[in-house]
């Protein structure tokens, strides 16, 4: 949520600030006269409960002097009837700003590129292992036996698109045998790499309740994007952010804490609207998905600095499994609605010959914060909004994608990444595994 005083006192660059993040022009001004008309209403609200205080000291008075106070209880009664329908109207203007100015994105800090779309995203730097020749190369051509990870894992035995639409529905899948051994390594390797980064890990609820999902900005503009529990206010998470983040909400924090690192694996859940006929096949883009998320809360001025040890900590993931990668920064019309700034850490697909999204690691700034009223004491002892930092660490499923296509070989058989193999009982290869 932005601040209501900071878009009042800076109409002018603020209209300009949402228009990059492709708000429409009139939005701002329509929200900021309904807030005007609510202020106006607050005064004269203020005003006229002066005057029901005065007719309540001249009833008390008549009564002492055993005088008739008719008039002045009439008076009053007039006076509260007005002031219970002023009362109503406030409500109302109240509700609509709230509603207005949660539909409002939050604001790009200044250093992000300003652009519609991921067309003016900006390339901060590339990543390939120095072992990477006689591997699928991400700069070569790619060889003729060169095979989509949907494909590797169905030749294997150890993905099952088919039974998981079967019984689930399309985006449904079982991970079979080898399969599910390597998405439980993945995980359980990422884990443990966040822990010695100083991150808590948790395991969270994966159903939230309606102020959960407002508070890290998920309604109530994307609402149709999430299931939902029927009849429940609640939701199946689509990221562990939103408990992660929720943890906290209505507290006041010990600055000495700050900054608060926390990690989880959590099954996320996704309709994918937007998606149709989009990466229909394989692992990119499913409605059920393992991911391992990454949160922060921390102090204004140490945000910035968090941000880059949070996106480095989803790069040494990639790093240590040996896969290429490169990082982008988001353009203003490319970033998630709550996001401030984004770094995207992006996977090379050897079989789309393209980095496709693994991570996405942004700075809220005080946006989610002021949604979940999360605070602590400032230097000077005032109370001030934390800041709230979120990013995958990484998406599991894309991971494998990742690892099933860099590390495939001639004869159809995978190379599991050394990182891996302890998990995995030290074996070194996926083999073709007896069909179910």
């Amino acid at each position: 949520m932005l601040d209501l005083k900071y878009l009042r006192k800076n109409k002018e660059t603020a209209a300009k600030q949402l228009q990059d993040r492709g708000v429409e022009a009139g939005a701002l001004e329509a929200l900021l006269a309904k807030d005007e008309e609510r202020r106006a209403l607050i005064a004269k609200v203020e005003e006229m409960k002066a005057k029901r205080n005065e007719a309540s000291d001249k009833i008390a008075f008549a009564k002492r002097q055993k005088e008739d106070a008719s008039e002045a209880i009439a008076e009053m009664q007039k006076v509260a009837k007005e002031i219970k329908e002023m009362d109503q109207t406030l409500a109302d203007l109240d509700a609509e700003v709230q509603e207005a100015a949660a539909h409002l994105p939050n604001i790009a800090e200044a250093d992000v590129p300003v652009g519609p779309d991921e067309s003016a995203n900006i390339e901060m730097r590339k990543w390939e292992p120095t072992d990477y020749e006689g591997r699928v190369h991400a700069l070569t051509e790619a060889p003729a036996w060169l095979k989509p990870h949907y494909e590797i894992g169905e030749d294997l035995g150890i993905l099952d698109f088919e039974r998981g639409a079967k019984v689930s529905g399309a985006r449904f899948l079982y991970y079979v045998g080898d399969g599910a051994r390597l998405e439980r390594a993945v995980y359980n390797f990422m884990l443990d790499e966040h822990r010695k980064e100083g991150y808590t890990e948790m395991i969270t609820p994966i159903v939230v309740n309606d102020s959960a999902m407002f508070g890290t900005g998920q309604y109530p503009k994307f609402k149709d994007d999430a299931y939902r529990v029927r009849d429940l206010d609640q939701t199946y998470i689509p990221t562990a952010e939103v408990p992660l983040t929720n943890y906290y909400s209505g507290e006041t924090l010990p600055a000495e804490d700050l900054p608060i690192s926390f990690t989880a694996l959590s099954p996320s859940f996704r309709k994918e609207a937007g998606a149709a006929g989009r990466d229909t096949r394989g692992l990119i883009r499913l409605h059920q998905f393992n991911k391992v998320e990454m949160v922060k809360f921390a102090k204004p001025e140490d945000s910035d600095s968090e941000l880059e040890i949070m996106t480095n900590n989803a790069a040494n993931i990639l790093e240590k499994l040996g896969l290429p990668y490169h990082i982008i920064t988001l353009s203003t019309g490319d970033m998630g609605f709550s996001a401030a700034k984004t770094h995207d850490v992006e996977v090379w697909i050897p079989a789309q010959n393209v980095y496709r999204e693994i991570s996405s690691c942004s700075n809220t700034r005080d946006f989610q914060a002021r949604r979940m009223h999360i605070t602590y004491r400032n230097d000077e002892g005032k109370l001030e909004l934390v800041h709230t930092l979120n990013g995958s660490g990484l998406a599991v499923g894309r991971t494998v994608a990742a690892i099933l296509e860099n590390y495939q070989n001639e004869d159809g058989t995978v190379t599991i990444p050394e990182v891996l193999r302890p998990y995995m009982g030290g074996q070194e290869k996926l083999n073709k595994t007896p069909h179910h």
